[in-house]
């Protein structure tokens, strides 16, 4: 496996298994109905400090990360970044390659540390890989997702230091 940045090539390998995530309305806060182009203008980075990468074997996209700073401005030295890998490739080490890669990114972009917005509470693969990776629970937003099986679920907002 390899992990790289994104081109605009990777967008079809991407999209392949993107949609169907976002559809299934069970781990993404985005709208089930999601257009293609919409998903792609919110997920390929654009200009730095923005960031996508993929995880590769040969042509297959096996999963993807977007990053960059959480807020602009006076917070910005608090990263954030959004995880998918294609459910063909879970249980591989794909999420957890991605995670390492992004929080070495993030320290080498001078982030101080890391915090994800909305980790929902049922997703506990997602869950347990962070704490893995050293990232806290700092709170927990009660029925701040409405998943599509088990109705309205919290989201986590978990959080990492990046300094030594």
């Amino acid at each position: 496996m390899e992990i790289r940045e994104a081109v605009a090539g990777d967008w079809a390998g991407i999209w392949l298994f993107q949609r169907d995530i976002v559809r299934a309305g069970e781990t993404y806060t985005w709208p089930a109905d999601v257009t293609e182009d919409v998903a792609r203008g919110m997920w390929m980075a654009g200009a730095l400090p923005y960031r996508t990468v993929v995880a590769v074997d040969g042509d297959t996209v096996m999963g993807t990360a977007k990053m960059g700073p959480n807020h602009l401005g006076p917070g910005s030295h608090i990263g954030t970044a959004s995880f998918m890998v294609s459910p063909d490739h879970g249980g591989k080490g794909v999420g957890r390659a991605l995670g390492e890669h992004v929080l070495d990114q993030a320290r080498a972009d001078g982030f101080r540390a890391m915090q994800f917005n909305a980790v929902v509470s049922t997703n506990t693969v997602a869950v347990k890989l962070w704490q893995s990776l050293g990232f806290e629970i700092m709170a927990t937003l009660p029925e701040a997702f409405r998943h599509a099986k088990k109705g309205y679920v919290g989201l986590h907002v978990m959080f990492r230091s990046l300094v030594a």
